[in-house]
């Protein structure tokens, strides 16, 4: 089985205001181990490494592009 990265989801904003509602009130920490639990929860759902895997390294390899994005936003460079 490969990574499948398509849409999926029926209702995207829907999950995401559901995840930001699960870590309201949640101290940095929390919020950290909240992620961290959801995560194994679904990779055991999946159940197939390799798709775990993979899933991780796109992750991973989106994580800097994001972060540059964040930061010239942050200095008014992206609109």
């Amino acid at each position: 089985m490969s990574l499948n990265t398509e849409p999926r989801l029926a209702d995207p904003d829907g999950l995401f205001a559901a995840l930001m509602e699960a870590h309201r009130d949640l101290d940095p920490a929390a919020s950290r181990r909240f992620d961290a639990q959801l995560v194994l929860l679904l990779a055991n759902h999946i159940g197939d490494d390799t798709v775990i895997h993979a899933a991780i390294g796109i992750a991973r390899s989106l994580l800097p592009a994001q972060m540059e994005a964040s930061e010239a936003s942050e200095e008014g460079d992206v609109p």
